[in-house]
């Protein structure tokens, strides 16, 4: 039986592996327990995508708190779908809010097949500031964590000069509507 101090040293060893990119591959992680992953666009509550992250049968999430990220990213909406994109340019863009989920590590292979990691996505880390924590959470309000979060290296070359956005939202006032994959021809 594992130890909480062999847990908790566990979790420094794979916060500390998760700070190079490109992370370590799904399946080349023997022993990830649970991992945050922040969503910024269709997979937060509210949004086209959310019931992915609610079905069970896709592996276990449980929300943790809603966060900004620590650094300015470009998050754009683009494509003839109208998806929202994080651009991984660092320092660039605005400071992005999303939710943080734990996820285990079936959710977190399903995430990676829905969001087409390596092509269209790839999966890293950043560094995120909790803004509010859920209902008996361990993340404090404005304290700094990390997360795995997707983000597109593979972008059209105009895609920097897009409008950049602090917060994604399907029927915000942008007017692009997204188009969800099952509506896709």
């Amino acid at each position: 039986m594992l130890t909480e101090s062999f847990l908790r040293m566990c979790g420094s060893f794979i916060r500390a592996a998760s700070s190079f990119t490109p992370v370590v591959p799904l399946d080349k992680v023997p022993f990830v327990l649970m991992a945050h992953v922040f969503v910024y666009g269709t997979l937060k509550k509210g949004q086209p995508n959310h019931h992915y992250m609610m079905d069970s049968s896709n592996g276990k999430a449980t929300f943790v708190a809603t966060a900004i990220t620590a650094q300015k990213y470009p998050l754009v909406i683009a494509g003839k779908y109208n998806i929202p994109f994080l651009l991984n340019l660092p320092g660039r863009g605005l400071r992005v809010h999303g939710e943080v989920y734990e996820v285990d590590k079936k959710m977190l292979g399903f995430l990676d097949e829905f969001e087409c990691v390596p092509g269209m996505y790839q999966r890293t880390t950043a560094g995120l500031e909790v803004r509010e924590s859920a209902a008996g959470g361990k993340l404090s309000p404005g304290s700094i964590t990390e997360a795995f979060v997707y983000s597109t290296t593979a972008y059209q070359p105009d895609w920097p000069s897009l409008p950049a956005f602090e917060s994604y939202d399907a029927s915000g006032d942008h007017g692009l509507r997204y188009v969800c994959r099952e509506d896709r021809h």
